[in-house]
This record gives structure tokens, sequence and C-alpha cells, in this order.
């Protein structure tokens, strides 16, 4: 082959793949949707989280869609392999677990499509940013407070028990730590009455979890849920088992049913995260980077240690940043 030939040849290559490329990357800006991916939107948190999302991409002229993975790492790929087809322009992820988070981010990055995570975290990849909560200490408040009620009443011999959230999650690992941490500085160093950990995250699940470990410890006096609906599931199997006034229970996260809970005693106190804020950092991140503006890294949302003895002061920013203002 002659070298002018060639050269020519080689220049339509570079030509053909800049056309291509361009022609991608235009398809990409013309892309008006931000798509959230989420675990499962029949848990009050992630639905909240959705619409502090919603609320960020609609305020930067954006379309919204939220598609929901139902806890399957399956499909939460697929979603976000229909997202890129579709030419989304960003993606903000609450990932089914930390390692499930990498293989969406490189069919992300690989499309040029940016990503926020939302929550949760990942073992790997690249990102835009990832906006969190201090579960640690969010979780340690929580240890801390129970402790407290705890020996209030004396019972602080008596065993604690868990039901956390998934322990492949980064949050839930922090979430166990914390607790642990706030009890044995808040003085109760007990035995735990079992640790177990959510799969469906439904009331009917933590039920039978919170069952089989009265059964097993008749000395429980503590149980800490890692997460918001399915503590209701803990505190009707403790009324099935006739056991109200013997053990107090603290959680994680919150949903309306806890105002009433937490003013009665009933939950000692619950961790809150802001998810309604946590979403609208998060679509305001992706909207910022999309824009060509700077973005943090990683941004973290305080958690509200929310008691019996404070709900009242504190019910106005709950109602907001963590109900989504669908409390009236």
């Amino acid at each position: 082959m002659e070298r002018r030939t060639f050269i020519k040849l080689a220049a339509g290559t570079v030509l053909a793949t800049s056309t291509a490329s361009l022609g991608a990357l235009s398809a990409r800006a013309a892309g008006k949707t931000i798509v959230y991916l989420t675990p499962g939107l029949d848990l009050p948190f992630w639905r909240y989280l959705s619409k502090g999302v919603e609320s960020a991409a609609k305020a930067g002229g954006f379309e919204f869609q939220a598609l929901d993975s139902h806890n399957s790492p399956q499909t939460q790929l697929q979603n976000a392999q229909d997202s890129i087809a579709k030419g989304v322009a960003g993606i903000v992820i609450s990932p089914t677990d930390s390692s499930t988070a990498p293989s969406v981010l490189e069919l992300a990055k690989k499309a040029g499509i940016p990503v926020v995570i939302g929550d949760i975290g990942t073992n790997s990849g690249d990102y835009a940013s990832f906006i969190s909560s201090n579960n640690y200490e969010g979780a340690k408040g929580v240890g801390l407070a129970l402790a407290a009620a705890l020996k209030k009443k004396g019972w602080e011999k008596g065993s604690v028990g868990l039901i956390t959230i998934s322990q492949a999650r980064k949050n839930g690992q922090a979430r166990t730590k914390g607790f642990r941490d706030g009890l044995i500085e808040g003085g109760v160093n007990t035995k735990e009455a079992g640790l177990q950990q959510m799969q469906v995250y439904t009331t009917d699940e933590t039920f039978k979890f919170t069952q089989d470990m009265l059964t097993a410890n008749p000395d429980m006096r503590g149980l800490f849920i890692q997460t918001d609906q399915p503590a209701l599931g803990a505190l009707r199997a403790i009324k099935a088992a006739r056991r109200e006034g013997e053990i107090l229970v603290a959680a994680f996260d919150g949903i309306p049913e806890f105002v009433d809970l937490l003013k009665s005693g009933e939950l000692v106190a619950s961790g809150m995260q802001q998810p309604f804020l946590m979403g609208e950092r998060s679509g305001e991140a992706l909207v910022n980077q999309l824009s060509g503006k700077a973005v943090e890294k990683e941004i973290q949302i305080p958690i509200l240690a929310i008691t019996s003895e404070n709900i009242d002061k504190e019910l106005p920013t709950v109602k907001k940043t963590v109900f989504a203002n669908e409390v009236n």
C-alpha cells in the first residue's frame, strides 16, 4: 500500500471515529432525563430520597424517572442498561449493596454518563459524588440513648438483639459498629441476643426474627432495628409475646408512625437520616456535574438523633427533611 493511500485511509478512520464520538456526545448532551436507581420504593426511606432527587432534577430543568431494583442486583443492572441505552443525562444510584455498584459504574463510565451515589456506597469504581450520612455516629447515638434507657430501668445486664440491614453494605457495617460502640460507651457491655440480617426488609420478616430472639433469649431487654418500617414488625412481635414494657426498642431512619411511637415511649430512639435532603443534595450534585460546575467528591448529611424526649422540638425539621412533607 502506498504511504499516501495509507495516510488518506488513516485520516478517514480518524474522521469517522471523531464523527462517531461527537455523535455519541451530542446524543448524551441531548439527554434531558435524570434517572434514580433505587433498591425499593416500597421502603419509605427510598421514596423520600427519590422525591429529593426529583425536586433537584426538575429545579435544574431536567425530567425525572425513578426505577425500582426490587432489591435485586440483576434488576438494578438491567435498569442501568436500559437507562444508558436511552441516553439519559445522568444517573443517581442507591445500590442494592456496595458490591453491586461497581458494575453499574463501569457501564456508565463507558457510556460517558455521570453517576452520583446517594447512600450505601460502593466497593470500587468512578463516580462524580457520594452523598451519605455518618451512619457510624448516628448509630452510636442510638446505642448511647438505648444504654441510658436500659440503665434508668436497671436492665443493663439484659441481652440486646440486633436486626440489621445487609452487612454487605458499608452503611450496614457502620451502623452495627456504631451501635455496639455506643452501648459500651454508655455503660452497657452485655451479651448480644443475636444478629439477624434482613433480606426482604418487610415487617413480617422482622416479626419472625424478633419472635426467634425472644424465644431464645428470655433475658433480652433491648432491640435495635437498623431501618424504619421493619421496626413495626418487631413491636408487633413483642406485643404478640406479651412482652410489652419489658423490651426497649430503638430504630434507625424514620416513618410517620414513629412520631407517636416516640411520644408514647414504645420507641426509645431513632437515628433519623434525612433522606429528602440526601436526595436533594444528590440531585444537585448531578445537575452541577452536568453543568460543568465543581462538585464535592463526598458530601455528608447529618443524622438527627430523635428520642422520646426531643421529638416535639425536632418535629418541624423531621417533617421536611425526613418525611418529604408527606406528614401534616
